[in-house]
């Protein structure tokens, strides 16, 4: 079966944090997923070619327009689209949804480590869950120094509506008056559990990170395969 293609236009394009823009597409009339899949977009450069480029949706599936961020790499096709080219009302084609990178109906504990844009499909997933929603779910948030966090507050207040809802910040290189954890996202989640086995763990970030990540959820960790979820983004 084809995935469908769909025209849609740019309604808002911003930097958000250091490095990193947001922006919002409208929905096409009949889009429709599920909270942590992702969609390709075509990218076009200077030299007039077009290449697709994989971006999740950050937006919940009940929300009026699609939202997302892009984290900025020099010379990257899809980081001088975003940043010098796309304008508000520009005509943009999307392809999807796809991906299996979505809350899967468990009872078990969740764990969620994303480091900058990685974040993009948990907070699709934490929008879309019910207030009363019951299953704990810890979010561990990594990023360098506060100049790249972003989405903080909202992540905040999701934490004060969903009581069984945690936020944990790491940055590996913060300013020193930083009050909260210091270190990669790696040396957080002893802290947060000490039973990580029993949790299905999804993990999304730089390839470095999830490769790392892998590996000690499924050597050091003993998280079973079935629960340990990854993707990464170049």
């Amino acid at each position: 079966m084809t995935t469908p293609t769909y025209l849609t236009t740019c309604l808002r394009n911003a930097q958000l944090a250091r490095d990193v823009w947001q922006f919002t597409l409208r929905k096409p009339k009949g889009f429709a997923f599920t909270a942590g899949q992702y969609v390709l977009m075509q990218a076009p450069a200077a030299d007039g070619t077009v290449e697709p480029r994989a971006f999740s949706i950050a937006s919940a599936p009940h929300e009026d327009d699609m939202l997302f961020v892009a984290k900025m790499k020099e010379g990257g096709r899809a980081s001088e689209w975003i940043k010098n080219m796309l304008k508000i009302d520009d005509s943009v084609q999307i392809t999807g949804p796809f991906g299996r990178f979505i809350l899967h109906d468990h009872e078990r504990p969740a764990l969620f480590i994303g480091t900058s844009t990685g974040v993009a499909p948990f907070r699709s997933i934490l929008r879309s869950l019910p207030a009363d929603h019951p299953r704990r779910i810890d979010l561990i948030f990594g990023a360098k120094d506060e100049q790249d966090l972003f989405w903080q507050e909202e992540f905040e207040q999701l934490a004060k509506e969903h009581t069984a809802f945690n936020l944990h910040i790491a940055l590996s290189a913060p300013h020193e008056n930083w009050k909260g954890h210091k270190g990669r996202v790696q040396t957080l989640v002893p802290q947060i559990t000490k039973e990580i086995a029993v949790r299905d763990v999804y993990v999304c970030g730089n390839p470095d990170m999830t490769k790392e990540l892998k590996q000690l959820c499924l050597q050091e960790w003993h998280v079973p395969k079935e629960q340990l979820h990854v993707e990464g983004y170049i």
